[in-house]
C-alpha cells in the first residue's frame, strides 16, 4: 500500500478537526473527545514526519482556525525555521567611509504578499525566538527577552508607585480550587493541562497547570483579610501560564505557555476598586503609545467577551494592518464580589462589625506585546524596534576598511569607534560597536537592519578627517551626518523622533482603518477591506453570536491567506464617535430592531 500523500493527510486531519469539534460543542464524553483529539494529534505528526512542517489550515496561520475540508493543493514545507548562519551576500564596500550601499534583504517572503512565512523569518532571522519540540511553546532568545524585560521594569516601577507588592504563587492548582467559580473555570476548561501521572504511578488527584491565578490565590486571601485594617490588598506576580489552545499557535500571539504579569487586589469599597481598573488600563495603553509606539483603543468588552466570573472587563485594542485584524492589548477586570462570595474573603466592617466580602480587581499583560510589536512595526527587512525597548539602541559600524589599509590604520580607525561608543554609552544610550573582522561592513547593515536596532553609525576613515560620522534610521533608512562634538546630544534627539514617527505612522495607520457606519451593507464591506468598525450595537449576546456569525466568510470565497472569521466585539469604546439617539439607533445587524445602547467597535481579530 503506497504512503499517504500529504494532500490526504490534509484531507483526513480537516475531518478528524471537525469531528474533535462536533464532538466537543455536542457535550461528548470525555473519554470519546480525548480519543478524538489522539487521532488528530496522530495525524498531524504523521503530517509532520511527511512533509517536514507542522500542519496548518488552508491559508495559513491568517485563517483563524476555519479549515476547509478538502485543500486546494498539497501543503509545502515552510522554509527551515532556523535562523540561517549564510546570510546575503552584501554589496561591496565602497571604502570611502560615508554613505553605504544597501545589501540585498535578509527575507525571502514579503510581509504583503505571505504574511505568516514573513513573520516567522522576521521572529527567527531577526533571533527573537527559537523553535522547540513541544507544540505552540517556544524558546525567547536574548533579544526578544530584552523587550519584555524593559516592559517589565517599567511597568513594575510604576505599579511600585501605586502601592502594590510582589509576590509569588505556586504554578499548580487543585482541582478543588479551580472549580470553585463555575462560571469561571468554564471559560478556560477546554484549555486547562493537567498533571495526572508522577513518573509510573497514577496521581490520586488530577493537578492543573494554572491558566491564571485567581483560584490559586484566593484561598490565601480569605485567610490574609479579617480586618477592615488588612485592606486593601495589592499584589502582582510575574510568571508563566498554560493555556493548552487547539487553535494553530503563532509564536508572541497565540501560544500554549506564555509570561505575563498578574495583578490581584481587594478593597473594601467598589469605589476604590473602579478607580484602580483604569488607573492600571491607563499604564496598558501606556506600555504600547510610551514604549513601543503603538496607537490603541481603549473601551469595556461587551457581556460575551468580557472575563469569565468578573463584573466588566476593560481593554486596550491594537489594530495590524497587514492581517487587517485587531489584537486585544491587555485587559483589566473588575470581579465585583463574586469571587470573595465563592472563596469566602470577608472583612469586619468598622462601623456596623459585620462582616463584608470584599470587591476585587485582576488585570493582566502578556509577552503578546512583542508580537504586536512586530506585526505593527517591522517591515520586508526585517525587525523595526522602538527605541525606548531596544536592547541595542545604537550601533558603531567601522567601515572604509580595504585589503590596502595598513594595522595603524585599522587601529587608528577601531579606537575612534571604541571611543565614540562609551561617549554615547556614558549618557545612558544604549550603544554597541560591531568590531568582528570576519564580516564586511555590508553584511554587517544587513545584519542590524534585520535585528531592526534603531540608529545605526557609520565611521570610516574620512569622517575620521572631518571629525563626524553618519547616522542612519533604520525606521525610515534617513541618513544624516553627525559631528563628534554633538554625537550625544544629536543621537538622544533622534531616538525621541524616530520613537515620535513611528508612532505616528501607526496612528494614521488605524485611523485610516478605523470606519463608523450604521449600515449593515456597508460593515460588510468595511470588514472585507481590512478595517475595524464602530457601528451603534443593542449589547445582545444573542445578536452578537449572529453578527459574528453572519459577517464570516465562507472559505472557498476568501483569498489565500486571507481572514475568513467572523467579526467579533472587541470593545464599547470609551471615547464614542458620537452620541446615541434611542429615537433613531438601532442595532446594525438588520434583523435585530433593538435600541442601541452604544457604538461598538468590530473586526476580525487575532
Amino acid at each position: 500500500m503506497c504512503p499517504a500523500s500529504g494532500t490526504e493527510l490534509a484531507e483526513k486531519i480537516a475531518k478528524q478537526g471537525d469531528t474533535v469539534r462536533t464532538l466537543k460543542s455536542g457535550g461528548a464524553a470525555k473519554a470519546e473527545v480525548d480519543a478524538a483529539v489522539k487521532i488528530l494529534l496522530d495525524l498531524k505528526a504523521d503530517y509532520k514526519k511527511l512533509t517536514g512542517t507542522d500542519y496548518a489550515p488552508p491559508g495559513g496561520a491568517a485563517a483563524g482556525g476555519r479549515q476547509q475540508t478538502k485543500p486546494k493543493k498539497e501543503a509545502k514545507p515552510k522554509p527551515d525555521p532556523k535562523p540561517t548562519k549564510q546570510e546575503p551576500k552584501p554589496a561591496k564596500d565602497d571604502g570611502t567611509g560615508g554613505p553605504k550601499k544597501q545589501t540585498r534583504l535578509g527575507l525571502e517572503a514579503t510581509k504583503e504578499d505571505n504574511l505568516p512565512d514573513w513573520y516567522s523569518q522576521v521572529i527567527t532571522k531577526g533571533e527573537m525566538i527559537e523553535y522547540y519540540d513541544v507544540s505552540g511553546c517556544y524558546i525567547l532568545r536574548h533579544w526578544s527577552f530584552a523587550i519584555w524585560k524593559a516592559i517589565r521594569n517599567w511597568f513594575d516601577a510604576e505599579i511600585t508607585k501605586l502601592g502594590v507588592k510582589e509576590c509569588y504563587f505556586p504554578i499548580f492548582v487543585s482541582r478543588a480550587a479551580l472549580e470553585r467559580e463555575k462560571t469561571h473555570i468554564a471559560d478556560f476548561a477546554p484549555e486547562v493541562a493537567w498533571v495526572t501521572k508522577s513518573g509510573d504511578s497514577e496521581l490520586a488527584e488530577p493537578i492543573a497547570v494554572r491558566p491564571t491565578s485567581e483560584t490559586v490565590m484566593y484561598p490565601a486571601y480569605a485567610k490574609w483579610i479579617q480586618s477592615y485594617r488588612d485592606l486593601p490588598i495589592r499584589l502582582n506576580q510575574w510568571n508563566n501560564v498554560v493555556r493548552w489552545e487547539f487553535k494553530h499557535p503563532q509564536p508572541f500571539l497565540r501560544t500554549r505557555e506564555f509570561l505575563w504579569q498578574e495583578g490581584h487586589t481587594a478593597f473594601a469599597s467598589k469605589q476604590e476598586a473602579d478607580e484602580e481598573v483604569l488607573t492600571i488600563l491607563d499604564l496598558y495603553a501606556k506600555v504600547y503609545t510610551d514604549l513601543l509606539a503603538i496607537p490603541v483603543v481603549k473601551g469595556r468588552k461587551t457581556e460575551k467577551e468580557k472575563f469569565a466570573g468578573g463584573d466588566y472587563t476593560t481593554t486596550v485594542e491594537a489594530y495590524i494592518s497587514a492581517s487587517g485584524r485587531a489584537i486585544q492589548g491587555a485587559t483589566s477586570h473588575h470581579l465585583g464580589q463574586n469571587f470573595s462570595r465563592m472563596f469566602d474573603i470577608v472583612y469586619e466592617h468598622p462601623e456596623t462589625k459585620e462582616k463584608e466580602y470584599v470587591f476585587q480587581n485582576s488585570w493582566g499583560i502578556t509577552t503578546r506585546t512583542i508580537g504586536v510589536m512586530i506585526m505593527v512595526h517591522a517591515d520586508n527587512q526585517g525587525l523595526v524596534l522602538p527605541p525606548r525597548v531596544a536592547c541595542i539602541q545604537v550601533v558603531i559600524v567601522p567601515c572604509g576598511i580595504t585589503a590596502t589599509t595598513t594595522d595603524e590604520e585599522r587601529r587608528r580607525l577601531y579606537d575612534s569607534c571604541r571611543e565614540l561608543e562609551r561617549t554615547i554609552a556614558a549618557t545612558g544610550i544604549r550603544c554597541e560597536g560591531d568590531f568582528r573582522d570576519n564580516y564586511s561592513p555590508g553584511w554587517k547593515y544587513n545584519h542590524w537592519e534585520l535585528k531592526g536596532v534603531p540608529v545605526r553609525v557609520e565611521l570610516g576613515f574620512k569622517d575620521l578627517q572631518n571629525d563626524q560620522f553618519v547616522a542612519v534610521r533604520r525606521d525610515n533608512g534617513a541618513k544624516q551626518t553627525i559631528k563628534r562634538g554633538q554625537a550625544t546630544a544629536e543621537l538622544g534627539q533622534l531616538l525621541e523622533t524616530i520613537h515620535a514617527s513611528m508612532y505616528e505612522r501607526a496612528d494614521r495607520d488605524l485611523h485610516a482603518h478605523t470606519k463608523v457606519t450604521k449600515q449593515w451593507g456597508e460593515f460588510l464591506q468595511f470588514l472585507e477591506a481590512k478595517n475595524i468598525i464602530m457601528a451603534p450595537f443593542c449589547g445582545e449576546i444573542a445578536c452578537e453570536d449572529r453578527i459574528k456569525a453572519e459577517s464570516a466568510r465562507d472559505d472557498a470565497e476568501a483569498e489565500a491567506g486571507a481572514p475568513a472569521m467572523g467579526a467579533k466585539s472587541l470593545c464599547i469604546p470609551f471615547e464614542q464617535p458620537a452620541k446615541i439617539d434611542p429615537a433613531a439607533d438601532k442595532c446594525v445587524h438588520p434583523a435585530c430592531g433593538r435600541v442601541a445602547k452604544f457604538y461598538t467597535l468590530f473586526g476580525r481579530s487575532y
